[in-house]
């Protein structure tokens, strides 16, 4: 059963809020997948957003719904109708993309996975928020104009709340989660690909627990 977008949307505010970063990872081997998602589960970050930029990608998702069940496993760089769907039969349970078209949009009405859309414009902003998301991702942050423009936004765009990602490093999060209109920010620190390669699983363990210290 399809939920409806106000529904759809208190499942992400839901997400956003369980820690300060979400990890956005590019993983290359369905093998990493599970020892990580424990790892930085364990570290208090249970949710875990897996781009859909390699060919390891939904079976990671496969893996991680399967067998982590502490963590809340989501899937990024959702394009199209049909990566939703994949990742919906995969056990997705969030979706977040780069930004939106009008067919991604209507596919994301009629799928049950609650949509974090990608935006980088105040007037992207606005034409998502008529219709009824009030949770956005920010994207890419810094690129597009960091904590300056986002900052700018909390005023005339009160009723959002935001995921940036994009550019943003351990060193700079805080700057964005200081923000009144940010929840939570998006990050690839934490999992490195050399730690991914490595097994390196209690160094990203730290890093998670780093990360989750952040709001602390």
């Amino acid at each position: 059963m399809t939920m409806d977008i106000q529904t759809k949307q208190q499942h992400v505010e839901t997400t956003m809020r369980l820690a300060p970063v979400i990890p956005v990872v590019i993983i290359e081997d369905a093998r990493h997948a599970v020892p990580m998602a424990r790892a930085l589960v364990a570290g208090g970050i249970p949710a875990i957003e897996v781009t859909l930029r390699t060919s390891a990608a939904l079976d990671a998702i496969r893996a991680i719904a399967q067998e982590v069940e502490d963590a809340v496993v989501g899937v990024g760089t959702v394009l199209t109708a049909k990566d939703l769907e994949a990742a919906e039969k995969a056990g997705a349970r969030f979706a977040v993309s780069p930004g939106v078209s009008p067919k991604l949009l209507a596919a994301a009405d009629d799928s049950a996975l609650p949509l974090l859309p990608g935006v980088a414009t105040a007037s992207e902003a606005m034409a998502l928020l008529e219709r009824g998301y009030r949770h956005l991702k920010f994207f890419p942050a810094v690129p597009a104009g960091g904590v300056k423009l986002l900052g700018a936004w909390a005023s005339p765009l009160p009723q959002i709340r935001f995921c940036p990602t994009g550019g943003i490093a351990a060193a700079t999060a805080k700057d964005f989660l200081s923000l009144s209109n940010v929840l939570c920010v998006g990050g690839s620190w934490l999992t490195p690909n050399d730690m991914l390669q490595s097994g390196d699983w209690a160094a990203i363990e730290q890093l998670a627990r780093e990360a989750a210290a952040l709001r602390g």
